[in-house]
């Protein structure tokens, strides 16, 4: 038994799918199944109920799920701590962030930083939010930056930005003459959006029902940059965070409408491994982020 297979354990005991489970570890089902059944000969029980759909924990696979998370969470924390001693002069900081605010958010941060830890690398990660929970919480990444924050009580959470919401749409677009806009247009014109599995997808959907605005969506894509590409070309309009489009509104690629209704915002979050140990550079850097210098 070794960690890999404990968490693999973990996820097939969370996931209930054979298939999920291999997918999210780039294995082949047969070598996930391979892995349990190794788990069953090495314990000399039943894990797995595989008769049922869903597949089910038996009580001994329960067990196990319940000391494996523990043991992977100390894991966590000690390779936290043993990357914390290993750089104790603080010469690497780990962050992973969303396209969105790694591109177009962070840098000034980092500037600041460098003028007081010039010697320090801020090694950024572009990742997606599922990715940058899991390497957080497993102690791959020191620092986290998300969109819509989820709260779970192995991480510490606080408030990075407010992002402005704005509609983006083409230059050439009917509505690019508009100096504000109504919410309620949104309806009427082609809607190119984020994924549905993605956290800013499911806010900016929520304020579209608090104002009952029923969208036409032609586009659906997982990060900003591509819906800005495809806002240039007129495929439709979208609704994004206003920093995102800084660069695209100044070279005329872009026009970025405030709405009418209200100051609409998406919020950001900074998360962090419960107990993660960091040098004197690293809580420097989070509290100039929670300062939002």
């Amino acid at each position: 038994m070794d960690i890999e297979t404990l968490k693999i354990f973990c996820d097939l005991a969370e996931l209930l799918s054979f298939s999920k489970t291999a997918e999210k570890h780039l294995l082949s089902q047969s070598a996930v199944s391979q892995q349990i059944a190794q788990l069953e000969l090495t314990y000399k029980c039943q894990l797995i109920n595989r008769k049922k759909r869903p597949i089910e924990l038996t009580k001994e696979g329960q067990l196990l799920y319940q000391a494996a998370k523990d043991i992977l969470e100390r894991y966590g924390q000690l390779k936290s701590e043993l990357n914390a001693l290993k750089s104790a002069a603080g010469s690497r900081i780990n962050v992973g962030a969303i396209y969105s605010i790694g591109m177009h958010t962070l840098p000034d941060y980092v500037k600041k930083f460098m003028v007081n830890y010039p010697k320090v690398n801020v090694h950024i990660e572009y990742l997606s939010a599922d990715q940058i929970y899991e390497l957080v919480l497993a102690g791959d990444v020191d620092i986290g930056l998300v969109a819509v924050p989820k709260r779970d009580k192995r991480l510490d959470v606080y408030d990075f930005e407010d992002e402005p919401l704005v509609l983006v749409c083409s230059p050439k677009h009917p509505l690019a003459s508009e100096s504000r806009v109504d919410i309620h247009k949104v309806q009427f014109e082609r809607f190119i959006g984020f994924e549905k599995n993605v956290p800013t997808r499911l806010w900016i959907d929520n304020i579209l029902q608090r104002y009952n605005v029923a969208i036409r969506p032609v586009m659906e894509f997982d990060n900003v940059e591509t819906i800005k590409r495809a806002v240039e070309i007129n495929s439709g309009i979208s609704i994004l965070p206003r920093t995102a489009v800084i660069q695209e509104v100044s070279s005329g690629t872009i026009k970025a409408i405030p709405f009418s209704n209200e100051k609409f915002v998406r919020p950001t979050g900074i998360i962090i491994r419960k107990g993660k140990i960091l040098g004197q550079a690293g809580r420097y850097f989070i509290e100039l982020l929670r300062k939002k210098a």
